[in-house]
């Protein structure tokens, strides 16, 4: 083990842009290391490691002690310092991913890792029995930037947890608690949700997310759950019901494909849900905090009817680019529709509101607030959808649609190279770039939002030999 702890020795807080190899022994791992790998796959500018690297051999003894929920390539990334990671065989690869979505201020920030360090000195745990110094305050922060935005107008107190999942568990009992109180017969219980939306793997969470993948093996689901149609208006009156407590919908749809809420459909949400008396969730855990251009997406002026009031939730959830990579995620309630009806004891969590991450992320939301970053979010969106294009019209057989706001964008292959998709991802890996797939078919970019325009350039030329080496063996 003591040649991946010096592998994964972290940059100095000096900003260091070039991984460096910080000793004899990472020096003679990595020449070693290159020269398998060189012998095995030359054909590629960063060949996976081969069967006999050191990369392969070091996943070989920690496999059979973990359990086998992830498919994993082999790189084994050990180093990350901005928009790049580093493997154990100091492979280099920009990544677009961005951790999926969740560092959105870059890898290894140094201003967050020195929260980290001076927190860790101080107070990392002492439990929900006593405040702390930064629950509180984060909250306050949460509120204060969201209203200062124009999202969630009646935006009103914070419940901190541990990731996105939670924060979903959350709303999804709050939103039962607010039918019971509307309807103490337990009648008011149903959740509605909507098909290609993920809201999480806990079973609440997972009987919110209607993907037979990921259901059929633990199921029955929870009773309750009812599932509709993505941007279908018409269906609204039947499928949302005097049963309904809770609609539970991303505004632009992340893991399902990219797909964007329009208008009409969230408006109408909005509509009937208050014609029902039930609570409308808005999970922004993949879409929020600035990855639009907008602090939360249903802010975005894109999602703003012609006329009339933008949706605006009761409920918001929040995790991922919270905490940079510190476990963290938030349900954001409105008082009058949810706050009131909840009591002590109603809920709570071990670690959640904890001061180390709740001081971390009270650092990242002043900085993902910044109106300079949200501005850059949009260009660099704007340059990426550009480049994209001009792929589209290269390759118009391979590329049939484009989809997202700023920097949660998907690129949509053509049902001939939809099965394609995982080939575009490697090949895009063994030129030096990561990439993700969302839905069927779908190349999904979420990019660190501090990424700079020359390394979107450098992302598109390697997508554009991606392309060109798995069309070429199709």
């Amino acid at each position: 083990m003591a040649f991946i702890h010096l592998a994964a020795r972290r940059l100095p807080v000096t900003r260091r842009l070039v991984p460096g190899i910080d000793s004899l022994a990472q020096q003679r791992l990595f020449s070693v290391s290159r020269q398998v790998s060189s012998q095995a796959k030359a054909s590629v500018p960063n060949p996976d490691p081969a069967a006999d690297s050191a990369s392969v051999a070091f996943v070989n003894d920690q496999i059979p002690y973990m359990v086998p929920t992830y498919v994993r390539p082999a790189p084994v990334m050990v180093k990350g310092q901005g928009a790049y990671l580093w493997d154990m065989e100091n492979r280099k690869y920009l990544d677009l991913t961005a951790g999926i979505a969740v560092n959105s201020l870059g890898h290894c920030d140094p201003e967050v890792a020195q929260i980290i360090s001076e927190q860790a000195e101080v107070l990392v745990h002492a439990s929900n029995l006593y405040y702390n110094a930064w629950t509180g305050a984060l909250s306050k922060l949460l509120i204060d930037v969201t209203h200062k935005s124009g999202a969630m107008r009646d935006a009103s107190q914070v419940f901190i947890c541990n990731s996105g999942t939670e924060a979903n568990e959350a709303a999804i009992k709050f939103a039962r608690k607010v039918g019971r109180s509307h309807d103490p017969s337990g009648a008011k219980h149903e959740i509605v949700s909507f098909h290609n939306s993920f809201h999480g793997r806990t079973m609440g969470a997972l009987s919110a997310t209607p993907n037979p993948k990921y259901q059929t093996p633990f199921s029955p689901m929870l009773p309750g759950f009812k599932y509709g149609k993505y941007n279908d208006v018409a269906q609204l009156e039947t499928l949302i019901t005097e049963k309904t407590c809770g609609v539970i919908v991303e505004p632009i749809q992340g893991e399902g494909g990219i797909n964007v809420g329009t208008p009409e459909f969230l408006t109408a949400l909005r509509k009937r849900c208050d014609e029902v008396g039930a609570v409308l969730i808005f999970d922004e855990i993949q879409c929020g905090l600035s990855r639009t251009g907008t602090f939360w997406a249903h802010a975005h002026p894109s999602l703003a009817p012609a006329s009339g009031e933008a949706a605006h939730p009761d409920i918001l959830t929040s995790a991922k680019a919270l905490g940079n990579g510190v476990p963290i995620g938030a349900t954001i309630v409105s008082e009058k529709a949810v706050a009131r009806h909840i009591k002590p004891g109603d809920h709570g969590t071990t670690y959640g509101g904890n001061p180390l991450v709740c001081r971390v992320a009270h650092h990242i939301v002043n900085r993902l607030a910044s109106p300079e970053l949200q501005r850059g979010v949009e260009a660099k969106g704007a340059f990426l959808v550009s480049g994209f294009e001009a792929l589209q019209k290269k390759y118009p057989n391979v590329i049939s649609e484009i989809r997202g706001r700023g920097l949660i964008l998907g690129v949509q292959l053509s049902p001939e190279f939809t099965a394609k998709a995982s080939d575009l991802v490697a090949a895009a890996r063994e030129r030096g770039m990561l990439i993700i797939t969302a839905g069927e078919g779908c190349i999904r970019f979420v990019p660190p939002l501090t990424i700079t325009e020359e390394q979107l350039k450098t992302g598109l030329r390697i997508l554009e030999q991606a392309l060109e080496a798995v069309v070429t063996a199709a």
